[in-house]
């Protein structure tokens, strides 16, 4: 069995209080089962248990423990390639959905915190911030794609404008999605697991699956027990490991580094961000940072690819909040931390099915919070007989890593280089 350490991450040490939950022992049947208890293991779930399905989860660690419990928390819209990418690949009809549901997954987490009224910090107000003229520029692009696809909650702004926002000179420019913002992403997690729970969702932790047998009905098995299932969802993304490997071919994991300071007085927690925004530059390699609810600065940032774990965290990410933030060169950092999200070479999303009755989406490639939750809903309704919006998402092209699983990893660190350089030289 694989050994699933605590968190040292500022989320785990204020999450919400949270039963344990057995791990599966026996046998039991369900409509679906899902394996993974993260954002789009429990999205689909609730969206599933809230249309009358007898739903099962199956968690190799705890409610969240990967990404989806030590993420940015950032509510950004759209995915990680952006429509205009998505455009030049799929028709005319699936372009139209995939534009729909691209501004839809934080519309579907105010839903739930509301509805299930789930403490989570929520927070309205994005940024992207440009360091240079040429990502300024980007960002006009960018406001004006979105517009053509119906979404006009994006402003531009200039120098003096982010500096209102932002209290750094660092930027040039940047924009503000007002229907963006953020969350403490494991609170959202356990809320909605909660919520599942609230409907009759059974959820099993400690309980990794080892073999699906397909079928009908698909038997998937743990260490000490079996769920029969007239439909399996895969919802693993970067911590499904070995268990697909046709899955694992197409994708790679990535580590995320993140620190957050000790609660910094209201003075000078509001001289960094007046009103409270979540921020990330414009980089191919970006920053990222927020306050929490207790006023620490969140500052995330960097990309391990292959998802080692750095040895010093707080070494790699503290020097680019000072170079955001001198002002915090006394500020303790009280905890630090990594997390690995799924990266496609694409960095579009990836669904589909592997039989008729198992269904699978991975590889957020860094916009999980929102995705996670569109693809949800889209798997839910698949299940139910409604696909279109799911094949939309299945009409995406999956492209293998050059080189594959062995040289995955320089190739893609090469190609990251060549980026760096291009932001850091502005070009």
């Amino acid at each position: 069995m694989t050994h699933f350490p605590p968190v040292p991450s500022y989320y785990a040490a204020s999450a919400n209080p949270a039963p344990q939950r057995p791990s599966l022992r026996g046998s039991c049947e369900a409509d679906v089962c899902v394996v993974g208890a993260g954002y789009t293991g429990l999205s689909t779930a609730l969206f599933l248990a809230e249309a009358g399905f007898r739903v099962v989860v199956l968690e190799a660690a705890t409610v969240a423990w990967g990404a989806s419990g030590r993420n940015g928390g950032q509510i950004v819209n759209s995915f990680s390639r952006d429509l205009d990418t998505i455009e030049r690949q799929t028709t005319a009809d699936h372009l139209k959905l995939l534009a729909g549901m691209a501004f839809e997954g934080g519309q579907i987490i105010r839903e739930r915190v509301r509805h299930y009224d789930i403490n989570c910090d929520l927070k309205d107000g994005g940024i992207f911030a440009a360091l240079n003229p040429r990502q300024q520029k980007h960002l006009e692009s960018q406001q004006a794609l979105w517009r053509r696809f119906g979404h006009d909650q994006m402003e531009l702004l200039d120098r003096d404008g982010i500096r209102t926002r932002v209290g750094t000179d660092r930027y040039v420019g940047g924009a503000i999605d007002h229907s963006g913002g953020h969350i403490h992403p494991l609170n959202l997690a356990l809320g909605e697991a909660a919520a599942l729970e609230s409907l009759g969702g059974v959820i099993h932790e400690h309980s990794e699956v080892t073999e699906i047998r397909h079928g009908q009905p698909a038997i998937v098995q743990t260490a000490n027990g079996e769920v029969s299932a007239r439909f399996v969802v895969l919802a693993g993304n970067a911590y499904l490991g070995g268990l697909v490997p046709e899955l694992g071919a197409k994708s790679m994991p990535c580590g995320s580094q993140i620190i957050a300071t000790e609660p910094l007085d209201e003075a000078l927690a509001r001289s960094l961000l007046p009103h409270d925004d979540c921020v990330e530059d414009c980089n191919y390699l970006l920053d990222y940072f927020r306050l929490s609810g207790d006023r620490r600065l969140i500052y995330g940032g960097g990309v391990v690819y292959g998802a080692r774990d750095p040895a010093n965290i707080e070494r790699l990410i503290r020097p680019n909040m000072l170079k955001t933030f001198p002002e915090l060169a006394h500020v303790k950092v009280d905890y630090g931390w990594t997390g690995n999200f799924l990266l496609t070479l694409s960095r579009l999303p990836q669904m589909g099915r592997l039989h008729d009755n198992v269904f699978y989406s991975q590889g957020c490639s860094g916009h999980g919070v929102t995705f996670t939750h569109v693809a949800g809903k889209a798997l839910a309704l698949a299940i139910q007989g409604q696909a279109d919006r799911f094949d939309a998402f299945a009409s995406l092209p999956h492209y293998p890593f050059p080189g594959g699983r062995v040289f995955r990893v320089p190739f893609t660190a090469i190609g990251a280089w060549y980026y760096a350089m291009r932001d850091r030289f502005g070009v």
